[in-house]
Formats: C-alpha cells, sequence, structure tokens
C-alpha cells in the first residue's frame, strides 16, 4: 500500500429515499443523522440527487421551490443543502448537489464530442453510469457518505437515481452501504388506528427497484407501538429493531436527539460492520433548551414578497432561530406581504415590532411598499436589517427622502438619471439568466469603528453573494455627506457591501446573505447582534409603558 492510500479514508454510503408522499423530512433527518455521526467521531458530507430537469434552482420562482441556496464555490443549489451546513457546520460545494437536468447535459454533451466512440447512449449505462461517478467524487475523503434522493419513490424521474443506487449497493456490497427509507404511517382518527399498509406499498415499489431498506423511519403523528412496529417489520422484511419511528418535535434541531435516543446511530453502526459508539450531544442539547425555553421574546417582522411561502427564506428564519438560541430569546417572526404595505396601514402593521428585516428578492413587485417601510423605520428608530435588496432598498430610501433625490430608484426597476443602484459592469453583457450572477464567498473590507466591525470582531470578512446590481458610486459622495456610512467594501474599494446609520438604535443594510453561513450552536454575528439590538428596544418600549 503506498502513501496515498494510507491516507484515503474507507468511506461508507448511505443512501436516503422517500415514501408515501413528499415533504416528509428527508432532508432534516439526513442532516440529523450526519450530525449524529459527527458526534460519534467520524467525519461525513451529504449530496442530494434532485429529479428535476431544471440544471439548478437559480431560475425557479421560490414560490414553487423554495428558497436557492448558494454555496461558497458559487453553486445555485437546493435549499436541503442549508440544512446539511447548519447541522454539520461544514460548508458544501458544487459536489453536493446533482440534478438530472446537470447529468444529461453533462452525458449528451460528451456525446456530441464523440465521447462515446458511436455507442448508443441510453439511460443504462450512459446516465447511471454518470451518477456513481458524482456520488463516489467524495469516496475516501469522508468516513460516511450519505446521499438523499429528491422526490417520492414511483416518481417516473426519479428512476434513473434509484436505478444507479442499486448498482451501488452491488458494486460496495454489504456492509459498505445501507439504504434508509422515510416513510408515512397515517393516523386515522375515526378508527383510532395507525395504518400501515402505504409504508408496505411504497417498500414493495422500493423492492420492486431491486433496493431493500436496511432500516425505515417511520413518520407518524405518534410513537409506534411495538405491535405496529413488529407488523411493518413482518411485512416489509426489515429487522425489527431496525424500524423507528419519527415523530414531530417542536424544534427540527430536536430531531437528532430524537434519533439518538431510538438508537438510529446504533442500528446504522451495526449494520455497516462499525463498533457502536455513542454520540455527544451536550452542545447540541444546551441549544436546543435555549431554543425550546427561551428567557425573553421579541417581536421581528420580516417584509418580503414571498411570504406566502415560509420556505422561501428559509435560512433567514433558521438565522433566526440560532440567533434567538444565543440571545436566550424566542424570536416570533411576522411574515408581511411588501405589497400590502401602503400609507394608511404602515403604522398600524411596524408599530409592534422590536425589528424589521427587509427581505432579498427580485424585480419590481411590491418595492414601494419595502420603501415605506424603510422610512418609517428610519424615522421611528425601529432595529433595521437590510439583506440585498433590502439594503438596495434602503439606499433608495435615503437618497429620496433625506437626499432629495425623488426620482432616485435602482436600474432594475426604472432606468433613468437617478439610479442609485445600478447594473454591476461585467453584468452589462450577460444575456443568459442561469448561473450567471455573481454567485458565491467575496471577500470585504470593513471600516474599524463601526457597527459591522463591532458584529464581526474582524476587518476582514467573507460572504456569498447573489446578485446582479449594486451600489451606484456616482452617488457615494452625496449619499454620504447627508449621512449614511459606508461600512465595508470590497478590499478594492470599488464595490460598496455594507450601509449604516448612525444615531440609530441599528440599522444596518448588506449586499450578500448572511444567513447562508448562519449555523446552529453558533449563529451569525449579525443575525445575533440584530437579535439583541430588538430585545434592548423591547425592553425599552415595556419600561415606557410602566413609566
Amino acid at each position: 500500500m503506498n502513501s496515498t492510500e494510507t491516507t484515503q479514508k474507507e468511506t461508507k454510503y448511505i443512501f436516503i429515499t422517500g415514501g408515501v408522499l413528499s415533504s416528509l423530512g428527508k432532508g432534516i433527518a439526513s442532516a440529523s443523522i450526519g450530525h449524529l455521526l459527527q458526534e460519534c467521531g467520524y467525519t461525513a458530507t451529504i449530496m442530494k440527487l434532485d429529479p428535476y430537469i431544471n440544471i439548478d434552482p437559480g431560475t425557479m420562482n421560490p414560490m414553487q421551490h423554495g428558497e436557492v441556496y448558494v454555496t461558497d464555490d458559487g453553486s445555485e443549489t437546493d435549499l436541503d443543502l442549508g440544512h446539511y451546513e447548519r447541522f454539520l457546520d461544514e460548508s458544501m460545494s458544487k459536489k453536493n448537489n446533482t440534478t438530472s437536468g446537470q447529468i444529461y447535459l453533462d452525458v449528451i454533451t460528451k456525446e456530441r464530442k464523440g465521447h462515446y466512440l458511436g455507442k448508443t447512449v441510453q439511460v443504462i449505462p450512459h446516465i447511471t453510469n454518470e451518477i456513481k461517478a458524482r456520488v463516489k467524487a467524495h469516496n475516501g475523503k469522508y468516513d460516511f457518505v450519505l446521499v438523499e434522493i429528491g422526490g417520492t419513490v414511483g416518481d417516473i424521474e426519479s428512476l434513473p437515481f434509484l436505478e444507479a443506487q442499486r448498482q451501488l449497493n452491488h458494486e460496495l456490497g454489504r456492509g459498505n452501504s445501507i439504504n434508509i427509507h422515510l416513510t408515512y404511517v397515517p393516523y386515522i382518527n375515526a378508527a383510532k388506528e395507525f395504518k400501515t399498509k402505504p409504508t408496505q406499498h411504497s417498500v414493495k415499489m422500493l423492492m420492486e427497484y431491486g433496493i431493500r431498506p436496511d432500516i425505515l423511519l417511520c413518520r407518524a403523528e405518534h410513537s409506534l407501538s411495538k405491535d405496529i412496529r413488529s407488523k411493518i417489520s413482518l411485512f416489509c422484511n426489515v429487522d425489527e429493531d431496525a424500524v423507528f419511528d419519527a415523530v414531530d418535535v417542536d424544534t427540527i434541531y430536536e430531531v437528532p436527539v430524537y434519533f439518538a435516543k431510538k438508537g438510529i446511530t446504533g442500528s446504522i453502526l451495526r449494520q455497516l460492520n462499525l463498533e457502536p459508539r455513542e454520540p455527544e450531544l451536550t452542545t447540541w442539547k444546551k441549544f436546543v433548551s435555549k431554543i425550546k425555553n427561551p428567557q425573553y421574546q421579541v417581536n421581528i417582522g420580516l417584509i418580503g414578497k414571498y411570504t406566502k411561502y415560509e420556505d422561501s427564506y428559509k435560512s433567514i428564519v433558521e438565522a433566526f432561530v440560532h440567533a434567538g438560541s444565543v440571545n436566550n430569546t424566542r424570536v416570533k417572526l411576522t411574515m408581511v406581504n411588501s405589497e400590502e404595505i401602503n400609507e394608511e396601514n404602515l403604522a398600524e402593521t411596524l408599530s409592534n415590532f422590536d425589528g424589521v428585516l427587509i427581505a432579498p428578492g427580485f424585480g419590481n413587485r411590491g418595492i414601494e411598499g419595502k420603501i415605506l417601510s424603510i422610512k418609517y423605520i428610519r424615522e421611528n428608530n425601529i432595529p433595521f436589517f437590510g439583506i440585498c435588496l433590502g439594503m438596495q432598498c434602503s439606499v433608495i430610501e435615503f437618497a429620496r427622502n433625506v437626499c432629495g433625490l425623488k426620482e432616485a430608484n435602482s436600474a432594475e426597476f426604472e432606468k433613468n438619471d437617478f439610479n442609485v443602484i445600478d447594473l454591476m459592469e461585467e453584468q452589462r453583457n450577460v444575456r443568459e439568466k442561469g448561473g450567471t450572477m455573481r454567485l458565491g464567498a467575496y471577500p470585504c473590507k470593513l471600516v474599524k469603528g463601526s457597527l459591522a466591525y463591532d458584529c464581526y470582531g474582524s476587518e476582514d470578512i467573507s460572504e456569498r453573494h447573489r446578485h446582479r446590481f449594486e451600489f451606484n458610486n456616482n452617488f457615494k459622495e452625496l449619499l454620504t455627506q447627508n449621512g449614511l456610512i459606508v461600512s465595508g467594501t470590497s478590499p478594492d474599494g470599488s464595490l460598496v457591501e455594507i450601509v449604516e446609520l448612525k444615531n440609530h438604535p441599528w440599522f444596518l443594510g448588506v449586499q450578500f446573505h448572511p444567513e447562508l453561513k448562519s449555523r446552529a450552536v453558533t449563529a451569525h454575528p449579525l443575525f445575533t447582534s440584530f437579535v439583541k439590538a430588538s430585545l434592548k428596544q423591547r425592553k425599552l418600549k415595556e419600561a415606557a409603558k410602566l413609566a
């Protein structure tokens, strides 16, 4: 064995599939299992295989697919990668998310270049080989690679991924891979009993594809009795001690604790011929305890235009959970549709919030509601946090109402001589929409003594971006002379990254997306500081009422 081989890890693979219906929580289950394996002392990463034909979710409507999660390397990925990063405290990359669109594009491109030397290109072996190659790209780098297959067993678009899973099971051999199937056991209230038939049919379908589940995670409203688990074991050909219920818990961050209590880690290690280990969850349990039993509460408004679907702002929602735990505070988050805000309902809508976040987004729908909100927030000293488009709206509002540029706007909405927000220079000749924005992690230089610097405690930071428009430096002198502070820029000073105001409880707008780097337990410094400022605001209001 050479020196290169000695450094290679013997990687074990865990495949996670879902059955019966969608949205059962495969992403949370995968992230929780990955975290437990880490707490047992192993290294782990997670892949998401998405069956849709889009190359990535970058051009999808967030109302349909949820937020687009961006990695350090600039990949636009499924929102489940956010769960992976938050639970594992590890940065993912383009290697952690693969779509059918990517697979077919690569295979077709190779065919056009003559890579297959005249062979007939087919789903098997060419598509499945491409899938397997991507799954095995992590081989030797981690102790465990968890592979979550999107969709529901029975979906026609998932078949190539399931076939690749079957082949990998065969190639890797017993003891090197296991299959976990997340299913649903409904409780029929009228009959006062659980029904196992949907799970039986789901497993039967999975086995028709040549895949035998080794572990069943059964989503249910209540814990399953031994008799129910025995019945599922018998009809699904899965050992009874490998049938686990997965009931709803108070917070998704309690799932690893619940899984550990049920002994899922032990079952995984045993079936992969590894010595039993107990996960160390002391720190994690303290984190969960502060989420469930906080000392304080704040009311924060999230103003956006995709508010009908909470997953559109999934990372922001979770970042508030993390920051709330750090501050021993429950963040009561209220979604407000910016399209519905006007002069008549403005005060009534915003006055009860201890802090307001103006959310990111694209297009001019709902923009005037955001700008109107920022004016009220600024003038009434409510803590303000603007992210990406939220930061840009704060610049427009300041230009209009403080600097007197009544026609100030963004070139994204209306091109005129007062575009304080304009298209980035490198974006001017871009014609294709997918994957062409300023994407991924970029360095930023902070001004010492600023609010931003106080939050980070460092002059040099790196944050993730997803935008085409930027602060127009032609208006920088006018805006700063009137009190706007540019506290963060790109290292060369050409790109404004952070703006803030003095003489305000907490007013900060950022061009990047800090929510994408928030992690369970540790939180993100900007969200932590914003929640702290909102809590201070609440205490001041309560004291004023008592006075």
